[in-house]
């Protein structure tokens, strides 16, 4: 195993847990052109250059992240903090899930457990009602089968709101983090505050636009897009790997990161405003290119085409 220089770490929230300041987007690496050999490989490099946050989710590529995951991890799951996401609404199908989440991750525990995709405005409502998947979140903890529980989503703040305004005391929130995103439907500026006040750690996603569009099409390139996301008060930001390259820049990146200054980050905020201000660049908000179909067939949505 090559020695690797330790990454950065931050404190995730009130859990106590230490996690590298970027993490490993496990629904990245299992592309149709990218086979289970490198999958793996991708993630043991990861883990031997000091990213200790794995993401996940139970429908990733109907299941397949979760399983060369799980594979990956063998000898090494002591040495990160697993996270994946549930997408039953339901109690019982919660705990389904959970349970193949454990078998194919290989392990007894996931150490963060999070509701995906929360981008239906009566999504919390589902998860809250009486027999639903918050039930499932609850005795799984009590069973020391999850640790943590948190929400994640990218379609409006407004709906995460409605997630935090239940009565319940959440562990952590995943959410895009990117600089077009403080000029449309901003979670930086409407939800970020509250979970920095509540103490709820917070992970970042999308800092590219999701694939790739704020350097294809905006002109930045990807390590400014990472440090812009990183000076913002967030505890871990998932990337999407896919190489060794990419693996080799984000942990490049996380060496050598430094905040941004306010001046700095202004100037990018500003360079991308015409383009930002409508949401051409997240297409996560303004469309359906990233919404999973399992949730749309909760919602009885037509299959996308």
């Amino acid at each position: 195993m090559p020695d690797a220089e330790d990454l950065p770490v931050r404190e995730l929230g009130k859990t106590g847990v230490h996690v590298s300041i970027v993490g490993f987007g496990g629904g990245h690496s299992v592309r149709p052109d990218i086979d289970e050999q490198m999958t793996v490989r991708l993630i043991q490099s990861s883990i031997d250059e000091g990213m200790t946050f794995m993401d996940n989710a139970w429908e990733y590529h109907d299941g397949e992240a979760e399983r060369r995951m799980g594979i990956a991890l063998k000898g090494r799951r002591d040495q990160v903090t697993l996270m994946t996401k549930v997408c039953g609404r339901d109690r019982k199908t919660a705990e389904e899930q959970l349970h193949e989440s454990l078998r194919r991750l290989q392990t007894d525990v996931i150490d963060v457990w999070q509701f995906h995709e929360i981008n239906y405005d009566n999504d919390p409502d589902l998860v809250f009602q009486p027999g639903g998947a918050l039930e499932a979140a609850v005795a799984s903890r009590e069973a020391g089968k999850v640790r943590f529980i948190g929400f994640t989503g990218h379609k409006s703040p407004h709906i995460l709101q409605r997630m935090l305004d239940q009565d319940f005391d959440w562990d952590t929130c995943q959410m895009p983090i990117n600089v077009a995103d403080a000029h449309f439907r901003s979670f930086q500026k409407e939800i970020l505050p509250e979970l920095n006040r509540r103490n709820i750690g917070v992970i970042g996603m999308k800092s590219l636009g999701g694939r790739g569009q704020l350097v294809t099409e905006a002109g930045f390139t990807a390590e400014a897009c990472r440090r812009y996301a990183l000076s913002l008060p967030i505890d871990v930001l998932v990337c999407g790997i896919q190489s060794p390259e990419d693996l080799k820049q984000d942990v490049d990146m996380a060496r050598s990161f430094s905040a941004m200054s306010a001046a700095e980050a202004l100037e990018m905020e500003e360079q991308v405003y015409d383009q930002a201000a409508d949401g051409r660049h997240e297409w996560f908000k303004t469309t359906q290119h990233f919404d999973s179909q399992y949730h749309r067939d909760q919602h009885g949505f037509p299959v996308l085409n």
